[in-house]
Order: C-alpha cells, then structure tokens, then sequence
C-alpha cells in the first residue's frame, strides 16, 4: 500500500498558510478545521514549512499572549520530512516515528500535493492486516 492509494482515498486537499500570516490566523484555522497541521507555503505550493501544534505550544510558552502577534515564520518547524506517492505505508510510519510528528507533507515535482497523518497511515494498516486475515481465513476454509 502506498501514499499514492491513500490519496486516492482521502483527497489531495490541504490546509495551508503563508509565512507572514500572525500566529494567531494559524490558531484559528487549526481550530476551525479540527486539523493538527498546516503546511506553510510560499503561494505556488512549495512547501517552506510546517506548523503543527506542538509549535505553537512552545512558541506560547516563551512568549505568551504576545506570540499570538508573531508571524508563523518564527514558529513553524523549516526543515520539513516530506514523502512522495510512491512511499509505502510501512516507509511512511517509519518517518513519522524516527522523527516524532505525526503529519508528513507529500510533495510531486518540487510542490506540495497532500498530506497524510498517523491516523491516515493507522487506519490503512489496520485494513491491510484485517484483509490479509480474511484471506488467511478463506485459504484455510478451502484446504
């Protein structure tokens, strides 16, 4: 199973936000879409950041009530993992657990094309071992 077939499933669609946007913006859409990343694009969507939650957590507890001001430039993470369609799930799960995040931005010739989450890539596991075992089972009905 690949990036590519969850896509397919899933949509392309993501939210994203420019680097100059206040951090606050960033807040309100996250919350508004019940989404826990936006990828940061420069308008022709090439990714030049991610700014997830736990960003903007730290950002709140250095600045406080004043990091709501600053622009998501000085929050987001700038050296984004990103993965193609052609990465597999199990590819896919190992990038996200080495480095700790939970959304992975997918990028086709140099511009942002979809993300995928734990979650995404979670739930296309759970169906791939649930449907191996289908087939286990319907072998050994046969046999």
């Amino acid at each position: 199973m690949t990036v590519k077939a969850i896509l397919e499933s899933k949509g392309h669609d993501v939210f994203t936000l420019g680097p100059n946007e206040k951090l606050s913006e960033a807040i309100r859409m996250l919350a508004e879409h019940r989404i826990g990343a936006l990828v940061i694009t420069n308008g022709d969507r090439k990714i030049v950041g991610i700014l997830s939650e736990r960003d903007i957590v730290k950002v709140v507890a250095k600045e406080g009530a004043a990091a709501l001001d600053i622009a998501v430039r000085s929050a987001m993470t700038p050296k984004v993992k990103i993965c193609n369609e052609n990465h597999t799930v199990n590819e896919v799960m190992e990038i996200m657990t080495r480095g700790r995040f939970r959304h992975l931005p997918v990028e086709k010739a140099g511009l942002l094309d979809g993300i995928v989450s734990i979650g995404d890539v979670v739930k296309r596991r759970i169906e791939d071992v649930e449907r191996e075992a289908e087939e286990i089972r319907a072998y050994i009905a046969t046999a």
